[in-house]
């Protein structure tokens, strides 16, 4: 029968991971350190292994490109706390089978075990990853988990990738960590924002111009096409470029050739072509004004970056980042947020995404008059944020939500369900308690307090045992 191992040295996670695979019918072993697993491999292999990133002794990527060089055809899933981008391509990049951030959903962890256990394909071989800032991207939301795992994917890969995403959220991000984790990286990376040009010079722009190819050209140029040679041209809102130049560009990815503008040899184009829009390229298709052609062509492989307002629990992290880099590059005191602050960022719906997030950054870091930003010093445009962070200002109504996040997180990941079931009664009763203390055991008045009507209180009373007042 086939066999999983798990590496872990939390043995809550060995726990949970063993009982569940046990429920799924999978045997397993496991140990609490990747030396012994290593050592354990030299006499027996399983077939599949699903370890820790971060570990004393031997770390997970070590433990991985050990696997890779000795048993290439053994399954590892890398799982980790630590779910950023680098992390999420280096795993892949040393040959991990998939990569599964914490907390996980059970489910999800077993069926990616199963996909392993049925696997029959050789992992690739191990290469180094390329130093890089490891704030190029931050996020720790499932959505953004998505893009770093698509990254991670085509790291090995020169195929077209197509981003879509609101405008601000991030996309000539995504585009440089797609060139700079390729095998194009020590290639040049070239942007051009093609709805920033005009129309009668965007051709010159992208293709170059030969001498006295038309008024003005005093000297032959070369476009961006030759200037990304060997290395990754990156085409932002490509949804607004012109009909002809989308037959040129078409003309370019199908055959590899293009001319300068007024030119009558051809030049070769050894570029990867990385395009994004903030717009609905198919509804563009259907009423005629993009080429299914050319979309299809760019469209080989698509990643869709999620707006600020649906990965929230990346804003703090990413203010944090924004504020300190804005006080490095001012040369100014470093500010934090305020409980009351940070809950206004976390709120607020941010229709500029992450440009707009850095901005308000830059704006705070020049204009808050003390190091501790509060919800008085933020811009103008936020106020409507306000009023709803001054509900939870004081530090212990921040606190219970991020206990409470943390307490879900623990309990999903130790595999229990029904969750709301079991948490909400224990919140009604808090509730209760303190409402019928505040009023002295007035029920008609803890029932207004609490927006109940005095039925329904009694009701809870019963249903939750709480000593009648």
């Amino acid at each position: 029968m086939k066999q999983v191992w798990i590496i872990d040295d939390d043995p809550s996670i060995r726990w949970v991971l063993e009982k569940a695979l046990a429920q799924a019918e999978i045997p397993s072993r496991s140990f609490a350190d990747a030396d012994s697993a290593l050592r354990a491999l030299g006499r027996d292999q399983p077939n599949a292994i699903v370890t820790d990133l971060r570990m004393p002794g031997l770390d997970g990527l070590a433990f991985l490109r050990e696997v890779q060089a000795r048993w290439p055809k053994l399954p590892v899933i890398v799982m980790t706390a630590h779910s950023d981008l680098d992390n999420a391509v280096s795993a892949f990049q040393s040959g991990a089978f998939e990569y599964l951030p914490k907390p996980f959903d059970m489910d999800e962890a077993i069926n990616l075990v199963r996909r392993a256990l049925g696997s029959q394909e050789e992992p690739t071989a191990s290469s180094q990853t390329e130093d890089a800032d490891p704030a190029e991207m931050i996020g720790e939301a499932p959505a953004m988990q998505e893009v770093f795992r698509a990254i991670g994917r085509l790291s090995r890969s020169q195929i077209n990738v197509l981003i879509t995403g609101e405008s601000g959220a991030g996309k000539e991000l995504v585009a440089s960590a797609l060139h700079r984790h390729s095998p194009r990286a020590r290639g040049p990376f070239i942007a051009i924002n093609t709805a920033a040009i005009p129309a009668e010079l965007l051709e010159s722009e992208l293709f170059g111009h030969e001498k006295g190819a038309f008024t003005g050209a005093v000297q032959t140029r070369q476009g961006r096409f030759e200037q990304a040679s060997g290395g990754t041209l990156f085409l932002d809102e490509i949804g607004d470029m012109p009909a002809a130049l989308q037959t040129r560009l078409l003309r370019v990815l199908s055959d590899g050739t293009f001319y300068r503008v007024g030119g009558h040899a051809p030049l070769r184009a050894d570029v990867r072509v990385l395009a994004a829009t903030h717009q609905n390229l198919e509804a563009k298709v259907r009423d005629g004004s993009f080429r299914e052609d050319l979309y299809h062509r760019l469209n080989v492989i698509h990643i869709h970056l999620p707006p600020l307002r649906e990965r929230r629990e990346d804003i703090p992290r990413l203010a944090r980042h924004f504020l300190r880099r804005s006080a490095d590059q001012l040369d100014v005191e470093r500010k934090l947020l305020s409980p009351a602050a940070e809950m206004a960022f976390t709120e607020w719906h941010w229709p500029g995404n992450v440009r707009q997030l850095e901005n308000v950054c830059r704006w705070v870091t020049v204009m808050a008059p003390t190091s501790e930003v509060q919800i008085t010093d933020l811009p103008p445009e936020m106020s409507v944020a306000a009023p709803l962070a001054e509900l939870t200002e004081a530090p212990i109504l921040q606190d219970w939500r991020l206990q409470l996040g943390t307490l879900v997180r623990q309990r999903l990941a130790s595999g229990e369900e029904s969750l709301l079931d079991k948490i909400q009664p224990q919140f009604e009763r808090c509730m209760l308690e303190a409402a019928l203390q505040h009023t002295r055991g007035h029920k008609q008045d803890a029932a207004q307090k609490l927006g109940w009507g005095r039925n329904t209180l009694t009701r809870k009373l019963k249903e939750l045992g709480i000593e009648d007042h």
